[in-house]
């Protein structure tokens, strides 16, 4: 792999009049604000460069890479942490398919988040998962990374989205796993998904304490054409009670915004989202 040198550029709407309600930190604490970047996926896949160069120039402090960065060589995966470097930007976690976290697909991620400066390896997804049983299993797995990621200062992690809150056989998949894991294996909140199906990601957080390092901040909204196509503060979830929750008692450590897609092309919605945290947080 190389670096296209090509920066793409677009001109960005002016933000909606109507924010909501400003939801300040606590004095002197900062929480940096990055992206997961499969919401810009499209730019990435035919310029990965200049899209992370366009997103550290939007004003994010934090990316997160995806799936295909496990295809990565060592040496590539150290072209892009200079690009990191150079542009003043971190990256915490990555989001990982259960082939990271296998016995023998486990090393390999681990060389390519220590050469990124990921502290977080994250499960996005558990692949097809069949009875508490199963999401027993899971948690086997996420403990067994924890054992052979906390020696190197690292950090196994689990993604949710709306399956692991519906009740199964009457439990939540996402209880099975917070409850057979240890409490340093993260449980990375995607919010949206979360309210989508009901479930209080407040009372969540509270329920966690320590355990939500890092949120999705991705939003919900009921209807035809919004759904998880709304942008960041235009649905349903609480945002300045979730704040408050994670930056009180669940340990966050830093936010991501993460859009599945909207009514605007993908780097204009990550500006708008952004443009919007900005004023939330200021």
């Amino acid at each position: 792999m190389s670096f296209q040198t090509h920066v793409s550029r677009r001109s960005f709407l002016a933000l909606p009049a109507v924010v909501p309600l400003a939801v300040a930190a606590p004095a002197g604490k900062h929480y940096p604000v990055g992206l997961e970047l499969y919401s810009v996926r499209d730019e990435l896949a035919k310029d990965l460069p200049g899209t992370v160069r366009a997103v550290a120039r939007m004003g994010y402090e934090v990316v997160e890479f995806f799936s295909p960065y496990y295809a990565w060589t060592t040496d590539y995966a150290r072209e892009v942490r200079k690009l990191m470097d150079d542009l003043g930007i971190r990256c915490n976690s990555t989001h990982n398919g259960a082939n990271s976290f296998t016995p023998e697909g486990i090393q390999k991620a681990i060389d390519l988040n220590q050469i990124l400066g990921a502290k977080y390896i994250v499960m996005a997804s558990a692949g097809k998962v069949t009875g508490l049983d199963g999401w027993k299993g899971v948690a086997d797995q996420l403990s067994r990374a924890a054992e052979k990621l906390r020696p190197l200062g690292m950090r196994a992690g689990y993604h949710n989205h709306a399956l692991e809150f519906k009740p199964l056989e009457g439990k939540r998949p996402m209880e099975v796993l917070a409850s057979n894991t240890p409490k340093d294996v993260m449980l990375q909140l995607d919010v949206g998904t979360c309210v989508e199906v009901g479930s209080d990601p407040v009372a969540w957080i509270k329920a966690n304490p320590g355990r939500i390092n890092c949120l999705h901040c991705k939003d919900w909204a009921p209807g035809e054409g919004k759904g998880y196509r709304v942008l960041f503060a235009e649905g349903d979830s609480p945002w300045a009670r979730i704040f408050e929750a994670a930056e009180a008692v669940g340990g966050v450590e830093y936010y991501l915004i993460e859009q599945e897609g909207s009514r605007f092309p993908s780097m204009e919605t990550a500006q708008r989202c952004l443009d919007t945290w900005k004023k939330m947080k200021a």
